[in-house]
């Protein structure tokens, strides 16, 4: 499968991104290793973790999915083939978090010892904070590519408005300027991406990755309209469970029998037929999961694509 780049870096992945939410929540650091094993064997570069996860779960404090991926990276010695994406500013604890310039370096530094590596490709601001003006956290990021801890930055949850004042300021000031965007995005999720991102993605020539690129597991069709719904994200998916994830479901179940394929894979072929979108994220708590991969071979013609779009129009 032919690598994308991100944006205008030199990072060139392939179109899926191994999401390390699961990492330390519902999986634990053997079945951890055995996806990321699986996950690279099969052309995967790009994992995306961040300093929270997994935080809420109970007895965790935050930084269990970077360590277990450190351990996997010094058991196998692959760091320099994958692309490592990691953020700062979630809240951890009540009393560590934020954008604080001293703050970012405090956790860049934890977060490489984590990992155990000397540099981290891409680094995101997890969640703006509207308290701090755009430039500081620039400046933090600023010392830290010039002591090459980290390579590109990027940005999660913060609006539009927000990217495009930070891009002006290091543009004026000579700082790093974020070169990709994490929003969530995904077939029953769009109009935020579609209206905010998307035009801004393409006048700065932003790289995309999405998260929730399956809204929490719904796209799969796993969950049934009209039975109880059960397990970690049974709350999330409830919100789906209505007439237009009803029309969702029915596209992605008549496109999948055409292709033979999953509603996951086609969910995800759509994302990444997407020009705008460079590689959707996607978690998965067992290897078998990682049939979403096939995805990446997956073409939609013109007629599916339609036929999703008029299923989730907004």
């Amino acid at each position: 499968m032919e690598k994308r780049k991100i944006g205008k870096s030199e990072l060139e992945v392939f179109p899926f991104a191994l999401g390390g939410n699961v990492f330390g929540w519902t999986a634990d650091e053997n079945t951890s290793f055995e996806i990321l094993d699986a996950f690279t064997d099969r052309g995967g570069n790009f994992i995306d973790t961040a300093n929270v996860y997994s935080a809420w779960v109970p007895g965790n404090g935050g930084g269990e999915s970077e360590t277990i991926i450190g351990n996997w990276l010094r058991k196998t010695g692959k760091r320099n083939k994958v692309i490592l994406a990691t953020k700062v500013g979630a809240e951890v604890a009540p009393d560590n978090k934020g954008l604080r310039k001293e703050y970012i370096i405090k956790q860049v530094e934890e977060s490489l010892c984590r990992l155990q590596t000397d540099h981290i490709d891409l680094y995101f601001t997890h969640y703006d904070d509207l308290n701090l003006p755009v430039e500081e956290p620039l400046e933090a990021y600023a010392q830290l590519v010039k002591e090459g801890k980290v390579r590109y930055i990027g940005a999660s949850n913060m609006s539009a408005f927000r990217i495009e004042e930070a891009i002006d300021k290091s543009r004026e000031n000579g700082y790093p300027e974020y070169i990709c965007v994490e929003p969530e995005y995904n077939l029953y999720d769009r109009i935020k991406y579609e209206v905010e991102y998307e035009p801004m993605i393409e006048e700065y020539g932003m790289g995309s990755v999405t998260y929730y690129s399956l809204a929490s597991g719904f796209l799969t069709g796993k969950y049934k309209f009209g039975e109880d719904i059960t397990g970690k994200r049974s709350e999330a998916v409830k919100r789906y469970q209505n007439e237009k994830g009803h029309r969702i479901i029915e596209a992605l179940n008549n496109i999948s029998s055409q292709l033979s394929a999953t509603s996951a894979q086609v969910a995800l072929a759509w994302l990444m037929a997407r020009s705008s979108v460079t590689a959707p994220i996607g978690s998965v708590s067992k290897t078998s999961q990682l049939d979403i991969l096939d995805a990446v071979n997956i073409q939609l013609d013109a007629e599916m694509i339609d036929l999703l779009n008029d299923a989730s129009k907004y």
